[in-house]
């Protein structure tokens, strides 16, 4: 069987568009629409629910979607697998880093790496832990920094950086008398807050569970230095890591009591081949996080 249509298959499960998985794929609408009805044919049956306003996939393209990603990707793997034994000097690698990490702690890594390893793209992904984790999971990304207390089955993962998630504020703030502060005193203060998905927003939401308290959030952002600076202001409190505080930030920092710690490290899924470029990577990364600890 041809797998080219089952990549068009895919790519229209998740866009719920021929057009929009046409524009993914880099070809013509009609070349897509022709591939999934020679498929159909093939296997005599309705794969697509063809709306007017509404694709969806009938019950017989969900159960052969499950299938199809597992072909592709392990045809993929295999490609990439024999690409390597004809020694193969170039490489891609695609990996999803947390906003705080990329913005603080990545870019001399990221720059050092390509320095030493100037053949291999890198492909970096932002978001949230939880949306990025959900795209290693999807073979969408071959790396992702992760942490290490959600790690579901499916993925195996290597320590990175053990970091504090310090209370910040700003220095005429009344926590500045204070050597640690209590989850429940912390809640009665309005939040600035990372939006739902973050690493930060979801510890701090499993803290206000565990207190039975309700955050007062009064800023949603993900934007940095708007978190810093409504803090600064004094329009709300918030979380950070200590490496994202400078010295003329007017901003002070104290820990929880007790201490909240977070565990990060750098994921890949068990069940994939992982290129020699993404194992260059991960070396590389690895190393850097054990000389910063």
């Amino acid at each position: 069987m041809d797998i080219r249509p089952l990549r068009y298959f895919i790519a229209i499960a998740k866009t719920e568009s021929f057009t929009k998985a046409a524009q993914r794929l880099g070809v013509a609408q009609p070349a897509v629409s022709m591939a999934i009805k020679k498929l159909e044919a093939d296997l005599g049956l309705t794969l697509i629910h063809r709306g007017d306003r509404h694709i969806g996939l009938t019950d017989e393209g969900k159960k052969l979607f499950l299938h199809a990603e597992k072909i592709i990707k392990a045809t993929d793997d295999a490609l990439l697998e024999m690409s390597e034994l004809k020694g193969l000097s170039q490489g891609e690698v695609r990996v999803g880093i947390p906003s705080m990490l990329g913005s603080y702690y990545f870019p001399p890594i990221l720059m050092a790496f390509r320095h030493r390893y100037p053949t291999i793209m890198l492909k970096v992904i932002e978001g949230g832990t939880w949306q990025l984790q959900k795209m290693l999971e999807s073979g969408e990304l071959d790396l992702s920094v992760i942490v290490a207390e959600t790690l579901p089955d499916s993925l195996q993962t290597q320590a990175l950086i053990r970091e504090e998630m310090l209370v910040t504020v700003a220095t005429d703030h009344a926590f500045s008398a204070l050597d640690r502060v209590t989850p429940d005193v912390f809640f009665e203060e309005e939040l600035v807050m990372f939006k739902e998905g973050y690493f930060h927003r979801r510890i701090v939401d499993k803290l206000a569970k565990e207190c039975n308290r309700i955050p007062k959030i009064g800023f949603e952002t993900n934007l940095i230095p708007l978190i810093k600076s409504i803090t600064q202001q004094g329009f709300g409190i918030s979380t950070l890591l200590a490496m994202v505080i400078d010295d003329d930030d007017e901003l002070i920092t104290r820990s929880f009591d007790p201490p909240i710690w977070l565990d990060l490290g750098i994921a890949w899924r068990k069940d994939s081949y992982l290129s020699k470029a993404n194992r260059a990577f991960l070396d590389f990364v690895s190393e850097h996080g054990r000389d910063k600890r």
